[in-house]
């Protein structure tokens, strides 16, 4: 599929690694296990581990993304407020 064919999907095209690399440089890891309670997010955190959970956890990866595109139209609702 081209991304033309999903034009109002924001995260087609995004892999799961990027969302939690992104995550973790905007929350932190402390920011982002308190926003998502998970244990690979607050014990020994890593990317890697992060991604071998959420790939065998469908449920943990919905709380990802959803966490994502609320953090992506946070910060599009920020940057339009200081363009004015």
């Amino acid at each position: 599929m081209s991304t033309s064919e999903q034009p109002r999907n924001p995260l087609h095209g995004i892999t799961l690694e990027r969302m939690v690399t992104d995550l973790a440089d905007y929350y932190g890891w402390d920011g982002l296990s308190e926003n998502i309670p998970l244990r690979c997010f607050s014990v020994d955190p890593s990317v890697s581990s992060s991604l071998k959970f959420l790939r065998k956890t469908p449920w943990a990866r919905e709380k990802v993304e959803s966490l994502y595109l609320y953090t992506l139209r946070r910060q599009e609702r920020q940057s339009q407020g200081k363009r004015y």
